[in-house]
């Protein structure tokens, strides 16, 4: 019963600390926390019900697994807000499994909140970003298209991959990801549509 106990507490604590410590001051969507703990607590009663019944596992994390999946294809998501998920469904089956000695749920706990901390930290690639870009002209070569998103984000161009290039309406969508040069842009309105009027020609 302890061990019960402790796991349950354990829960409590990390998922506070992912949604509210980490979550919500790094993306700040307040909707996604109300799923994150529902999705959390929801799991860890149904693995702690499962675990003293003779119902099989795999028959209710298929129902949960279904019904996470239906949420996050109810809903536009980034990829870290679905690592938050899956962090959340863990940290319900760790304590809700609460296997072994009474310590190794809560220690898998913190380490579960440890690995977010550091691979959600803002010190990780802070200077690089992803966006995409529509572009009033169509840049058929690659280069002068580099060069005219390189001048307009004011940035170093890693990787572009073109979603539409069209010929006719004389525009290009790419989705591109760049790191920033870390210091305030100063180039003026002016200057860059005198450079969008050259480029390319």
């Amino acid at each position: 019963m302890l061990d019960l106990w402790v796991a349950l507490a354990a829960d409590v604590f990390a998922i506070s600390v992912v949604v509210y410590v980490l979550y919500f001051r790094r993306h700040f969507r307040r909707d996604l926390t109300l799923s994150f703990v529902a999705l959390n607590v929801g799991v860890l009663a149904v693995t702690m019900l499962l675990t003293e019944s003779d119902v099989g596992m795999g028959l209710g994390l298929g129902l949960f697994g279904i019904l996470s999946i239906i949420r996050l294809r109810s809903d536009a998501i980034t990829q870290e807000e679905i690592a938050y998920y899956f962090i959340a469904l863990a940290l319900g089956l760790v304590n809700g499994l609460h296997p072994g000695p009474v310590w190794l749920a809560p220690a898998a706990s913190a380490g579960l909140v440890v690995v977010m901390w550091l691979a959600d930290s803002t010190r990780f690639a802070r200077n690089v970003n992803r966006t995409t870009v529509t572009l009033d002209r169509a840049y058929p070569n690659e280069s002068d298209l580099k060069v005219a998103l390189a001048h307009l984000l004011d940035a170093d161009i890693l990787h572009l991959v073109v979603e539409r290039l069209d010929i006719v309406r004389d525009t290009t969508v790419v989705d591109v990801r760049y790191r920033t040069h870390g210091h305030k842009n100063t180039k003026s309105l002016s200057a860059r549509d005198d450079f969008f009027a050259t480029v390319g020609r």
